[in-house]
């Protein structure tokens, strides 16, 4: 059971840090792609911050289910959600600061792309 929740916790925290790393290096790399609101008009970069977002999740999902070990699949599930209900939640703040296709695809792909994550693991 320990190895569960250190599941759901490791694999939270992996995604956390990767998409902060990540979006701190895109705005040292970019910065006049970003607006002083934080918001970015580049589709371009809206759509790597995207495709970042699935890959973290795949590592996320992938890594969960390494500490699991027992096949259980609920750990899995817990991520999933608790990336979706975080994520849901970060995107509610961000709403108007993004076009709606950028918000919805990024809930859309969490669950999913972590469940599928988990599904590479041997």
């Amino acid at each position: 059971m320990l190895r569960s929740i250190g599941a759901v916790i490791g694999g939270f925290v992996l995604w956390s840090v990767l998409w902060l790393g990540a979006n701190s290096l895109l705005t040292i790399i970019t910065p006049d792609s970003y607006n002083a609101d934080g918001s970015t008009d580049s589709a371009l970069l809206m759509l790597i911050i995207l495709i970042l977002s699935v890959i973290f999740s795949v590592v996320s999902g992938y890594t969960a289910e390494q500490i699991v070990i027992d096949g259980s699949t609920w750990p899995v599930w817990a991520l999933a959600l608790a990336l979706l209900l975080v994520g849901l939640l970060v995107q509610i703040s961000f709403w108007s600061l993004f076009p709606l296709w950028y918000n919805i695809l990024f809930l859309l792909f969490l669950v999913p792309a972590t469940v599928l994550g988990s599904r590479l693991a041997p």
